[in-house]
Parts: structure tokens; sequence; C-alpha cells
């Protein structure tokens, strides 16, 4: 039986393996964990687990409205960001799009379930994974859809300012879709300024992705949401899937989340002082790693089976070797608290100790 693609490390088969949680490098969620007041909220939502949440999660979308400054009728939310990735390519049906490889692997994953030309604008080692500027000319007439992550998963590089609006305008101009997926836009030291929501009013083409996953660490309550002004879009999508997407205890999460207006502040503060000390204290270990810029950082060891290895230690980081784009050597790891840090520093100096000898 064909096993289902896994994001990150497989915590479950750990458990199952080892009796036992393992030190989880490979999910890229807030290190502070699931906020107390959303625990709470989830809690006191049970009693009602007995009905049908609110189809059209009309609380939470008009907290998010007020939150992001957006009309409501421009907010869908989901099951996570991954049920808007599927939902807007089953509405659309694409027979060309365009991704960047590497990348989130969601977006090729639900093009070929629609059977879309999928097209790949390689990023490079050498460039720093950075976004080039040939992406404009891959943007050709006949691509309907493109997919950006910023910033970027696995890499954790962003694409400056003026050449996503430059992105953008191409976009325009043959006829395409640009879909630019923020769901670790909030890691980012300064997250108003690369947003690019202040364009959604003059651009119906532009459609952003967020999520409640990453930075309140909700990811097994699943729940996302994506903004866009073609509303007659967001109707397709609210159709191209089944009802009820977003469970209750998912929605009074939201909106407890949505209420903590302090912290993803703090779990930015932490995420600045831990992420250029983590990559020092891998450089110090003889690993290459790439300049990041969200609360994960992309590595290469020359020392084949570095996961396995970390794993047997009790430790999960993601092998990128599956990524379009990289291959085995690649791999990243999530930026977390200064003694966990200091845990995965200390079981990969073991590691490579032991492979040098």
């Amino acid at each position: 039986m064909t096993q289902p693609l896994i994001h990150g490390g497989d915590w479950a088969g750990f458990e199952a393996q080892y009796g036992r949680p393992p030190l989880d490098f490979s999910a890229n969620v807030s290190p502070l964990g699931l906020p107390e007041s959303v625990r709470r909220a989830v809690e006191a939502s049970l009693p009602h687990a007995d009905r049908y949440p609110d189809p059209l999660c009309r609380a939470l979308t008009g907290a998010l409205a007020q939150t992001e400054g957006l009309p409501a009728a421009w907010l869908l939310c989901g099951a996570g960001a991954a049920d808007l990735i599927y939902r807007l390519v089953l509405a659309l049906r694409p027979a060309r799009a365009l991704v960047c490889a590497p990348t989130f692997a969601e977006y090729g994953e639900a093009l070929a379930l629609a059977g879309c030309e999928l097209l790949r604008c390689p990023l490079t080692a050498e460039q720093g994974f950075a976004v080039p500027e040939a992406i404009l000319e891959a943007i050709a007439p006949g691509v309907e859809l493109v997919f950006l992550c910023e910033p970027n998963n696995p890499t954790g590089r962003t694409t400056p300012r003026p050449l996503l609006d430059r992105i953008l305008a191409r976009c325009q101009s043959v006829g395409a879709r640009l879909v630019v997926d923020e769901c670790f836009n909030e890691f980012l030291d300064d997250p108003a300024a690369h947003t690019m929501k202040g364009r959604l009013s003059e651009c119906e083409n532009l459609l952003i992705l967020n999520a409640f996953t990453k930075i309140y660490a909700m990811a097994g309550l699943r729940l996302g949401w994506c903004a866009c002004s073609d509303e007659a879009l967001l109707a397709r999508m609210a159709k191209a899937g089944p009802p009820w997407a977003v469970s209750g205890p998912a929605q009074a999460a939201g909106l407890a989340a949505l209420a903590l207006t302090d912290y993803p502040a703090q779990v930015r503060a932490l995420v600045q002082a831990q992420r250029p000390r983590l990559a020092q204290g891998l450089a110090r270990l003889g690993l290459a790693v790439y300049p990041g810029e969200a609360n994960y950082l992309l590595l290469h060891s020359p020392h084949p089976g570095l996961a396995g290895a970390m794993r047997e230690q009790g430790v999960l980081i993601r092998d990128c070797a599956n990524y379009p784009g990289l291959g085995p050597g690649y791999y990243r790891v999530a930026v977390r608290t200064e003694a966990e840090n200091d845990r995965l520093l200390a079981a990969l100096a073991a590691v490579l100790s032991a492979a040098s000898r």
C-alpha cells in the first residue's frame, strides 16, 4: 500500500517504536506551545460537540476580519492551509501552474491531483535558495496559477518586496493567479513589512494563505484561512470540499487565539534570539547552514543518514531529500527554546563525531 506523504518526522511512529515522545525539531510550530487560553477555549467547546459546527465560521471570520483589517466577505476558513490549497486547485482546475523548487510539497500534490502540468522555478544553493528574477520569465502566457511561499519552506528565505510586486504584476499581465503563502509570515522580524495583504483590494488575482497552525502551535486542531477580493472564487472554493470543514473546537481555538494580541510578538522575540544562536552552533559542527528568516533553518551535511541517526538519539529532524530541488544531505530544523536547541546541538555533536570516526 502506498504510504501518504509525511511532513517532517513521524512522531507517532517514533512513539510506537520507542514508547516515549521525541524531541521534535521536524515541525515548525511555536516553541512556546499551545497558549493556555486556547486550550481552555477548546475544553469549553466540548459540551457542544454534539452539534454541527457553523459551516460559515461566522464568529471566527468576523474576528479575523477585524484583526486583519479586511472585509469578512474576502475571507474563507478551512481545516488548515493545506485544505484551502486543495480547495483552490479543485475550484480552478488549472491546466498549467508554476511553483519554486524546493518549496512546500502540498502545492504540487494538489496540482497533480487535478491533472495540472507543473512547472518548477529552480532555487539554487549558490544563490542561497533566493527566488531569482528568472521567475518573471517563467510566468509565461499559459501559466494559470503561481504558488509562492513567503517565507519559503524549507529554506526560510523571503523574496524582496520589489520583486514580489513585479511577480504580481507579471501574473496580472498573463492572466495568472498568484497565491502567496504567508503561513510563516508572523515569524519574520517585521511581518507587516512583508505581507501582501495591502494589494488585495486592487488585485483580484491575488490570494493569500495563512493559518493558526504555526504561530499558535495549533497543528493538531487544523485551522487555516485565506484572503482574496475575488468573492466568486472563494464561493467556488467553499464548494470544492466537504461542508463543516472547520470543527467547533477549532473555531473556538481560533477565536481565543485572535484575542492574544501579545503572543505572536513573544514568539518572534524568542525566535529572533535563538535563530542566530542555533545557526552558529550548527556551523561550529561543520554543517552548511543557509540564511533563514523564519523559525527554521535549512542545513546540509556531508554525512548520509543524519535524520536516522538523530532519531536513535530521540530527536526528529526533517530529512529534505524528497524535496524537488534538494536531495540527500539536506535537512531542516526548527528553532525552539534555548534548552531544546542545546539538546539538539549536543545530539548532533555526538552523531557527527561518531560518523567521522
